[in-house]
């Protein structure tokens, strides 16, 4: 098993220099665990902001061989629950097949203000039938 930490140069950069974005776990037989940090993005509504998130995922996964088709596993915090209804709405149109595994929580507030989302995932990528690896 193969640990390696990302910030890909292909995506936004961390709003942060004290985490990265991307923790990446190689299996031996070539398939991967991607671990994603939580991402925030600027709007004005929740659903600008969970647009901008999931563009920012996207990217992330990309520079990593993946798709949002390959997350597994989503963690959501909202500082307002119920505006869930307007993320579930700009989420599906990002994650379009079987839903992955889910949470989601009400939270006070995030780390940067007027930030009104965040999302985490998870994503399992199979092995590369050609033998490489996407360069990070």
């Amino acid at each position: 098993m193969q640990i390696t930490i990302d910030n890909p140069s292909s995506a936004p950069q961390p709003l942060s220099p004290y985490y990265s974005q991307v923790a990446r776990v190689e299996h031996a037989d070539g398939s991967a665990l991607l671990y994603l940090s939580g991402q925030i993005a600027e709007g004005a509504t929740v659903a600008e902001q969970t647009r901008g998130i999931f563009e920012t995922i996207a990217a992330l996964l990309k520079a990593h061989g993946a798709t949002l088709a390959d997350v597994i596993n989503i963690r959501t915090c909202l500082t307002d629950i119920g505006t869930l209804e307007e993320y579930g709405t700009v989420r599906r149109q990002f994650l379009t097949g079987a839903p992955p595994t889910s949470m989601t929580f009400e939270v006070p507030r995030l780390f940067r203000s007027g930030a009104r989302v965040e999302v985490e995932v998870v994503a399992a990528v199979s092995p590369d039938p050609s033998g490489s690896r996407p360069a990070a």
